[in-house]
């Protein structure tokens, strides 16, 4: 199983910034190991953002996201104490599902 997502939300203004960094090692499949062997192909293919029962962000990865794929994005509607909670799924059937509260 893959480490927890870094995420942080805070909102000024009425705006909830979200910021998240997911772990994940990416792998494109072009890759050579050491002994010349291709570095089989893992990565992230899609990614959900919630809030309050609604999907705030969805997304499709492929092999030319970089490693530990960063995300920052804005949006309408969070309070403090609410939770946003983010989802991801690989390319090998593995998924990973972590919240965070907005300060």
């Amino acid at each position: 199983m893959s480490n927890p997502t870094k995420m942080r939300a805070a909102v000024v203004d009425g705006i909830t910034e979200l910021k998240v960094m997911m772990q994940h090692e990416m792998e494109n499949g072009r890759r050579k190991d050491e002994a010349g062997n291709l570095v089989p192909a893992w990565y992230i293919t899609d990614v959900k953002v919630q809030h309050a029962n609604r999907t705030i962000l969805e997304a499709q990865f492929g092999t030319s996201v970089s490693k530990n794929p960063y995300l920052v994005f804005h949006f309408r509607g969070g309070k403090v104490g609410d939770k946003i909670t983010l989802s991801w799924t690989d390319n090998r059937g593995e998924s990973r599902s972590d919240d965070v509260a907005i300060s």
